[in-house]
């Protein structure tokens, strides 16, 4: 069975916390955020070389004393219609695996999660959780309903989970940190990641500047603080 993978990174120490993974890139996406900066394996796939599986399980295979996982990233992985069987045959290399996932397809994610085929589940999340500001940080309108459905999946399914944002100064202030963290409140954790305005899929948001470090970091202090209250999953929340 073939797979569209259009990139492999045999190893990093950054892409799994505790871990070392390598890293498979799925192309296409149902997002367009403008901050993107992956964008070219979003709209041009076509113009990266499909790695085989063989390849990536040779090596894997080659380096399985001290490669803990795989990490399936893109693009949006559950869009591709074999995910799936791409999972079990990493698996069988007795490999665990993480998925990223922007969480609009909570049907394909479901039986992922209850077949025990996820180790780890990284969500990332866009806004809070309303349709009009969600949609014009993801850059095409989103159900905000599938959004909540695989944060409540997550939260009761998942045998380990994150939520991530970028945070963007002109989409993203103090108070719509907190509310996406009230809303994700008994969470492991959400993550606030900086905002790169290196090569962005919006060439305009190539001239906003990141929150500096310290602002960045008092804010996920308060986001913390927050998450930890912890509380019933998203959907029973107060």
């Amino acid at each position: 069975m073939s797979f569209p993978i259009k990139g492999f990174l045999e190893t990093s120490f950054v892409d799994w916390a505790g871990k070392i993974a390598s890293v498979i890139f799925l192309p296409r996406c149902n997002f367009r955020c403008p901050y993107c900066h992956n964008y070219e394996l979003v709209l041009n796939p076509d113009r990266f070389p499909t790695i085989p599986i063989g390849h990536i399980v040779k090596q894997l295979k080659r380096h399985r004393r001290w490669i803990d996982g795989v990490c399936i990233t893109g693009g949006e992985p559950t869009l591709l219609p074999n995910l799936r069987q791409l999972i079990e045959a990493l698996r069988n290399e007795h490999m665990l695996i993480k998925l990223d996932t922007n969480g609009s397809r909570p049907g394909t994610l479901e039986p992922l999660l209850k077949d025990h085929l996820l180790d780890h589940v990284s969500m990332d999340v866009k806004a809070p959780l309303e349709d009009e500001g969600y949609s014009r940080c993801s850059g095409v309108p989103v159900n905000i309903e599938h959004l909540r459905e695989s944060v409540d999946l997550l939260m009761a399914h998942a045998p380990s989970c994150e939520f991530r944002i970028t945070v963007v100064p002109t989409l993203h202030k103090r108070e719509h940190l907190l509310q996406l963290a009230y809303q994700l409140r008994g969470a492991a954790k959400l993550t606030l990641q900086h905002f790169s305005p290196v090569h962005t899929l919006d060439p305009r948001y190539s001239r906003i500047a990141p929150y500096a470090d310290g602002e960045l970091l008092s804010m996920q202090e308060e986001v913390n603080q927050i998450i930890n209250q912890g509380g019933m999953p998203l959907r029973h929340a107060v």
